[in-house]
């Protein structure tokens, strides 16, 4: 038994010695140069690779100081920074016949440039594209051709082979050298896994590389990767400004005329995306928000597929805007062209709470700035659901106000860069009331409409009105508002960008309210139009009276009235009122 155990422990000695001797005597850097030249023609770049070491333990090969090169398109700065490289091996083929087989890769800390220039093509493009000119060529010399040299005579079973000769040497055997298996090596690199550990990649546009986008933390997990096949990988990183992303699915193979083309088939998850600070939209826009997504992503290199669910939380849509208090939904389902950069919204399905709109059509992202070409239509909308999305959409009502009850429809058109957007269409409001805002009191400055009474709150039975929203303010025009308390209001106007009201209004009035008209106006009758303005803020509304307006029209009423019954017919008396508030500023009439 104590023989045995000692030759066991004779045995673990000598592997242990062989283990950390090995290193020594076998001089790894020789592999440099074909591991250089390798992945140089495989990936159409010139590749360079720094200090080789062996770890027996782990049958790995270590490298420092990795780059891979650009296109020369693009630059000359590194595509790819790597502070260390893990190669791993088998390491029987390595010790007894120095033979480099390799089962898996690994970058660490790698430095990631992507760059697009303005035509929509990226720097990684002629990725695997030997014909790019990227690639460097071998190191190696290239041997004499046979015709040049004497026959030789086939080498004995103990001579070595020269292509046996070039892999113990460690150097890239000359093309003339090489078996046709070396050369579909290095045209299409197999590795069992490929991983990338920490990695950071930033993505900027040519023309402004100042602004690049940063993703962090970046893993990349490829098993069985290939240019020629299809692959399965998983990719998560950080996003820039914030949370997280990942992606999990099949790619490949490598288009080898673009690689930014590759089919690709994944489920994708973003968590807390940052719309303001992602980089994606411009800040000018006042776009903000959280936006959660789970989908997927199809494409066959030339067209992309995606469908999913997303949610936005504390949005905001304007630059005078607020977070809205509840989250905003999204169903989607688009397609988009690789090439064209442009795409077409099939579905998109927005809520909030109870409320919910249809959005289509669609969109150009080729520019600096993504624009829309869309719809949006909502067709009896609960107002409570809305009301807290007003807010975000940089829509003030009067200080203390709110909008309770009843429905809200639209049909707009969107149109124009994210940035400055336009957005036209008619909104529909039935059955709701302005809680918390008395509009009788506001309109007590009108001396005529002291007596009108609305109450805390006004009741509105239909407002209606075409709105034009744009970066310039919202214009709102054929304004005609039911307030049953009052009568109807008509007219138009404007809020500017900083929510300055310019309106020009008429109330038709009825019932109660026409008595204090006529008393002031000197006139009896059912009904009574008054014109005012509406100036201050959209938070604090002025209501002032249209005073060249009024009297106009009361000298028409009044001459209309007396006038009309001594002129036969009644026509020559208009024409008097006419003449007469002409001097008021009031239109003739023909």
């Amino acid at each position: 038994m104590k023989r045995a155990l000692k030759w066991v422990g004779i045995i673990v000695l000598i592997l242990i010695v062989v283990v950390l001797v090995l290193p020594f005597l076998i001089n790894v850097n020789a592999f440099r140069p074909r591991i250089e030249s390798e992945l140089s023609n495989a990936l159409g770049r010139k590749v360079t690779v720094g200090n080789l070491s062996l770890s027996v333990w782990s049958g790995s090969l270590a490298a420092d100081n990795i780059a891979i090169a650009d296109d020369p398109a693009f630059g000359s700065a590194p595509f790819v920074k790597a502070e260390a490289l893990n190669v791993g091996v088998n390491m029987i083929p390595l010790i007894f016949s120095k033979t480099l087989e390799v089962r898996d890769i690994t970058l660490t800390r790698p430095q990631v440039a992507l760059l697009r220039t303005p035509a929509g093509k990226w720097n990684f493009s002629t990725i695997g594209n030997s014909s790019s000119g990227s690639a460097e060529p071998s190191n190696s010399s290239p041997q004499p051709s046979q015709s040049n040299q004497p026959s030789q005579p086939a080498p004995s079973r103990n001579q070595k082979a020269p292509a046996q000769s070039a892999q113990q040497s460690g150097s890239a055997p000359s093309p003339e050298n090489k078996s046709a298996s070396e050369q579909s090596l290095e045209q299409n690199l197999s590795v069992g896994q490929l991983n990338i550990r920490n990695g950071q990649i930033s993505m900027a546009d040519t023309n402004a590389p100042g602004k690049a986008r940063i993703y962090k933390n970046v893993d990349v997990s490829v098993k069985n990767f290939s240019f020629t096949s299809q692959f399965p990988f998983t990719l998560s990183g950080e996003l820039p400004g914030g949370g997280n992303m990942k992606l999990d699915g099949t790619a490949g193979p490598i288009n080898r005329s673009d690689a930014s083309l590759t089919p690709l088939q994944a489920k994708v998850s973003v968590n807390q995306l940052d719309l303001a600070k992602s980089g994606f939209i411009d800040p000018s826009s006042g776009f903000s928000g959280l936006v959660n997504f789970a989908g997927t992503l199809e494409s066959d290199g030339n067209q992309a597929r995606s469908m999913g669910d997303a949610t936005a939380d504390k949005l905001k849509l304007s630059p005078k805007g607020t977070p809205a208090q509840r989250p905003v939904a999204l169903k989607y389902a688009t397609t988009y062209s690789l090439q064209k950069e442009s795409g077409q919204l099939t579905q998109g399905d927005v809520s909030v709470g109870k409320a919910s709109a249809k959005l289509s059509g669609s969109y150009d992202l080729h520019g600096p700035t993504a624009v829309l070409h869309m719809k949006l239509n909502a067709d009896s909308m609960p107002v409570d659901d809305l009301q807290t999305l007003l807010p975000a959409l940089g829509v003030t009502l009067p200080s203390g106000s709110s909008l309770q009850g009843g429905t809200l429809s639209a049909d707009f058109t969107v149109d124009g860069p994210v940035d400055k957007m336009v957005i036209t269409g008619p909104v529909k409001l039935a059955n709701t009331k302005l809680a918390g805002f008395d509009m009788g009191s506001k309109l007590a400055a009108i001396s005529a409409l002291s007596g009108a009474k609305t109450g805390p709150d006004t009741s509105i039975q239909n407002f209606s009105s075409d709105v034009r929203y744009s970066p310039a303010g919202v214009q709102t025009q054929n304004i005609n508002l039911t307030l049953p308390a009052l009568g109807t209001v008509t007219g138009s106007g404007t809020v500017s960008p900083q929510n300055a009201l310019d309106y020009k209004m008429t109330a038709d009035l009825s019932g109660s309210v026409v008595s204090g008209v006529s008393q002031m106006a000197g006139l009896s009758g059912k009904g009574a139009s008054i014109p005012f303005f509406i100036q201050g803020t959209a938070a604090d509304p002025k209501f002032i009276p249209d005073v060249k307006g009024i009297v106009g029209s009361q000298l028409k009423n009044q001459l209309g009235q007396r006038l009309g019954s001594q002129v036969p017919g009644g026509q020559n008396a208009q024409g008097v009122v006419n003449s007469i508030t002409g001097l008021f500023g009031k239109k003739k009439k023909p």
